[in-house]
C-alpha cells in the first residue's frame, strides 16, 4: 500500500479497517485531511471503514487473477512472472489499483530461462 514516504510531508488520513479476528488495522488513506479535533492528534483514527480490510483487498482480486490467467494462458509460458501494482485503499470504495510507476497501473517482468538440452542437436 502507498504512503508519502516523505516524512515531512502532511500525512493523509486514518482509517480503521476490521480484520476476521475482530482485531482492526489502521491505514493511510489518501484524500482531504480530516480536520482535528481538539484533543485529537493527527495520528488517531479520523474515521472506520464502511468494510473490512479483507473484503476491501478482495475487490482487487478479479484484475490479479485476469491477469495472471492471460500470462499462464502465453503458448511459450515463462519461468518466472512478476507483477508489480499499486494499492490504495479508500475508505468507502475499498480497495483499488493504484499507479505502480509515473505511467503504469501494471509493471509485468517474463524471465524465461533456456535449459541446455532444449538446444542440443539429436
Amino acid at each position: 500500500m502507498k504512503g508519502s514516504g516523505d516524512p515531512g510531508a502532511a500525512m493523509g488520513r486514518l482509517v480503521e479497517f476490521g480484520l476476521p479476528d475482530g482485531d482492526t488495522v489502521l491505514v493511510e488513506v489518501a484524500g482531504p485531511q480530516v480536520p482535528t479535533v481538539r484533543g485529537m492528534d493527527g495520528g488517531a483514527v479520523a474515521e472506520r471503514a464502511q468494510m473490512t480490510f479483507a473484503a476491501a483487498v478482495s475487490r482487487i482480486r478479479p484484475a490479479v487473477q485476469g491477469m495472471i490467467a492471460q500470462l499462464h494462458g502465453l503458448s511459450d509460458r515463462p519461468d518466472e512472472v512478476q507483477i508489480t501494482f499499486g494499492l490504495d485503499l479508500h475508505a468507502e470504495a475499498g480497495a483499488f489499483v493504484a499507479q505502480a510507476s509515473a505511467d503504469a497501473n501494471f509493471s509485468v517482468v517474463l524471465i524465461w530461462r533456456h535449459r541446455d538440452e532444449e538446444f542440443t542437436d539429436g
